[in-house]
């Protein structure tokens, strides 16, 4: 049972960095933030998640299974995340590259307290046990100093797990592999890491979302193991049986000029190259989501739209459904998962590719992070443009990728990953 209570925020902006420093003591947190973008999906501006009253962690062996059973038993909101990895449950597949992260395939938690945030209207949402404690955390909140945190003196070594001439290598025998018709799309990443590094989670999260200002950035601790996200891309929502996956697929540079700038966007809604991987993308969420779909469902309600974010613009579609009856939330997951943007098409085929191609275990990268509500239904991200962190093992890492399509040039998709780096290298240095 949770208890409700109503505030008025005068200064919600001022009130999210409060809530977000305020959370820090708490061994679990998942801080949601839409940074104000006008999205017609999205129920809240800001979430957040502390305290785990009980908690679901696990491989990839039977999660889909154990997800089912531990929302269906709590029939409470919870929070975490999908790895990558979660493939190896969907399919018969593996995962034996390189992991210097060591993050759980699945974890999720119930939170003792929320806050959920909309324009100058707050809901906060206790367990009954944590009653007591809501005015006093309220007070504390408002009381909260929002001044940069400390910085830790850092000397962070950023190393390249595939270096230029390697990465372009293997995009020419992935295009070999397009070539002989094993695949048409594959989305190819490589890892950025240093070891033996130390830094202020909240400090770098501060500075990426800040610079980045994406509509589904989040800020998760599980303990050792940190999130900071700056991710552009829902994967998938549903509200009741509507269900709604936006794919990202083509990238183009911001420039300070305004017309160098709008050129740019232009020639990104012009390009065959990236229209082509876009669309084949769309077409692959399409089938993920007729598996669940009422029959005739399934519809595009925009292809290829052009969005502008602080460091890119991107193409997104977005493709919707009604989820057929007899189905539940987790199959519209398992049936779906990984993301179609971050894979290829076939998909199957791709999964494949990508492990043997690939020099490091993506784990929570290009997986999801998210939440469900009481009711069922839920929201996640794509984990990309995000720094992962192992407080433990001092091991930071990102990773960033493009779709290799027949129309590739090895140095352009080069190019594309180091712009889609340079939040994160700006963020790290």
């Amino acid at each position: 049972m949770r208890i409700l209570e109503s505030k008025y925020i005068a200064n919600p902006q001022q009130f999210k960095q409060q809530l977000l420093t305020w959370s820090q003591t708490y061994r679990e947190v998942t801080f949601l933030d839409s940074n104000d973008h006008n999205d017609s999906y999205s129920e809240y501006d800001c979430v957040l998640a502390v305290d785990a009253f009980t908690s679901l962690k696990t491989d990839y062996f039977n999660a889909f299974l154990d997800i089912k059973q531990y929302q269906q038993t709590t029939q409470d909101w919870l929070f975490g995340y999908l790895s990558y990895d979660l493939k190896n449950d969907v399919e018969v597949l593996y995962s034996a590259n390189h992991d210097g992260l060591e993050f759980p395939d699945l974890f999720f938690f119930q939170p003792k307290k929320l806050f959920l945030l909309k324009g100058n209207d707050l809901e906060i949402q206790y367990l009954a046990m944590c009653e007591d404690e809501l005015e006093d955390d309220f007070l504390n909140i408002q009381n909260v100093a929002v001044n940069a945190s400390a910085t830790i003196p850092d000397s962070i070594d950023i190393q390249q797990r595939i270096g230029k001439e390697k990465y372009l290598d293997k995009v020419n025998a992935l295009l070999q592999r397009i070539h002989h018709g094993d695949i048409y799309e594959v989305n190819f990443c490589m890892e950025f890491y240093a070891e033996n590094a130390t830094i202020n989670p909240l400090e770098k999260f501060q500075k990426l979302n800040q610079i980045s200002q994406p509509p589904f950035a989040v800020f998760f601790r599980n303990n050792v193991h940190y999130l900071l996200s700056a991710s552009p891309e829902r994967y998938v929502k549903k509200a009741g049986n509507q269900i709604i996956s936006q794919p990202i697929k083509g990238t183009a540079k911001r420039f300070a000029d305004e017309n160098e700038d709008e050129r740019s966007k232009m020639n990104l809604q012009q390009d065959p190259k990236e229209r082509a991987e876009n669309i084949m993308i769309t077409d692959l969420v399409r089938n993920d989501l007729s598996r669940t779909a009422e029959k005739g469902s399934v519809s595009v309600s925009e292809l290829c739209g052009i969005y502008s974010f602080r460091q890119v613009h991107q193409m997104i579609s977005t493709i919707t459904s009604t989820l057929r009856s007899d189905y539940t939330a987790i199959d519209v997951l398992r049936t779906t998962f990984p993301m179609g943007s971050m894979t290829g098409a076939p998909k199957v085929s791709a999964l494949k590719i990508i492990e043997d191609i690939e020099e490091s275990k993506r784990g929570l990268y290009s997986g999801a992070v998210g939440y469900f509500s009481p009711q069922g239904d839920f929201d996640f991200n794509v984990v990309i443009r995000s720094i992962l962190y192992n407080q433990e093992k001092k091991y930071v890492s990102f990773s960033v990728g493009s779709a290799i399509t027949s129309l590739s040039i090895p140095e352009k998709e080069y190019e594309e990953c180091m712009l889609k780096a340079k939040a994160m290298f700006e963020v790290l240095q």
